[in-house]
């Protein structure tokens, strides 16, 4: 089973929906969210320091290894100044949740041996889309709508 399968099917089994369930849960560990709510508030770079200020409740050697498996992740950078790393975030978190989702999507396509593979897939979407919400299946139709218009007009699919 995929990687992205494993961390999605425990969040899709406890009926969890809505904007209370935090869209990164299923990626990300509930500190390493903290963490990065944080820096995403801040219009700074911070040290492990500066970060600890926000988290009066956690060890040092806590916040330093948080911000080094989210820097190995990929989702921070961090700079040397002064003997000490100073972090930021690699993208904004609304950037951030559209690479994840198009990381699930992509992996749920690619999983499909072949074109009918991909029908249940695509319908399960719809059906989810619709169940949520009618106008979101609007937008759906208009998105899928105006991706046609573009790559007819920009020399076709890419």
């Amino acid at each position: 089973m995929p990687f992205f399968l494993k961390r999605l099917l425990p969040w899709l089994r406890d009926g969890s929906e809505g904007p209370e369930r935090d869209p990164l849960a299923p990626f990300l560990g509930p500190l390493e969210i903290r963490v990065l709510e944080s820096l995403w508030r801040s219009d700074e770079e911070r040290t492990v320091r500066g970060i600890l200020e926000r988290f009066p409740d956690l060890a040092y050697t806590t916040v330093m290894t948080t911000l080094d498996r989210l820097f190995k992740k990929g989702l921070l950078e961090r700079s040397l100044v002064d003997r000490a790393y100073r972090y930021r975030p690699r993208f904004e978190r609304r950037e951030l949740e559209r690479r994840i989702a198009k990381g699930a999507i992509e992996g749920l396509l690619r999983s499909a041996q072949s074109r009918t593979a991909v029908r249940p897939i695509l319908s399960t979407f719809v059906d989810a889309v619709s169940q949520r919400d009618r106008q979101l299946l609007r937008e759906l139709e208009k998105l899928i709508r105006d991706k046609r218009k573009n790559d007819r007009g920009g020399g076709g699919a890419r």
